[in-house]
């Protein structure tokens, strides 16, 4: 069998860095446990923003949540209504000053998690899966991207075997700790069964101001 690693905890301190970003030696296991609590929140509250990456820092009785959603309009709602809520349903959760900070993504298609997320959109709508692949694999590339990799594992177009099939465009180094690669898994519940969606996308190079 193969021996897999995660993309981004190959990469963590040299290229990316934790979702959770604390220490506590007596409330670890009770404060990791609250992190997953508070995505889960917020997916079940905002995921129609389209979440890219949630952020949390935690101090002395302060936690500060950093939002990269798609469309911030939906998070903050009108007036501020929205994101109060979300506040308000936080606070039952965490003790302390609660900071939600909401960035927009500059580049949506970009992002392996708002790409998966389209995908698995798509064939929860019975949507052909191979056109709803090559159609992101479009997007991701004329973005910019130097490559990128999709892999669809489950009953593809409801056959009676489950089967995995790959996708490619550009270059995706696997190995490679300089590359800027991100990922992102997400599944989609059709009548047939679950299909797995794994999204990798090689970042085009900042270019450096002089």
């Amino acid at each position: 069998m193969a021996q897999k690693t995660h993309p981004t905890g190959f990469r963590l301190i040299i290229q990316k860095n934790w979702g959770s970003v604390w220490f506590d030696d007596k409330n670890y296991a009770k404060l990791l446990q609250q992190d997953e609590k508070i995505r889960n929140l917020l997916y079940q509250m905002i995921g129609s923003a389209g979440i890219d990456e949630i952020t949390i820092s935690r101090s002395n009785n302060d936690v500060s949540i950093d939002l990269r959603v798609a469309r911030p309009g939906l998070v903050i709602g009108r007036g501020g209504a929205m994101i109060e809520a979300v506040k308000k349903q936080l606070a039952s959760i965490i003790e302390g000053r609660i900071r939600l900070n909401v960035v927009e993504v500059p580049n949506v298609d970009l992002s392996p998690a708002l790409v998966a997320e389209n995908i698995t959109g798509a064939l929860e709508r019975r949507y052909p899966y191979k056109r709803a692949v090559s159609g992101a694999l479009k997007k991701v590339m004329d973005s910019g991207a130097k490559g990128v990799r999709i892999v669809l594992a489950g009953r593809l177009d409801g056959n009676t075997i489950a089967r995995t099939e790959k996708f490619y465009e550009g270059s995706v180094p696997t190995s490679t700790l300089t590359a800027d690669v991100k990922y992102a898994y997400r599944f989609a519940k059709t009548k047939k069964g679950t299909v797995g969606v794994k999204v990798w996308i090689t970042q085009p190079e900042k270019k450096e101001k002089r």
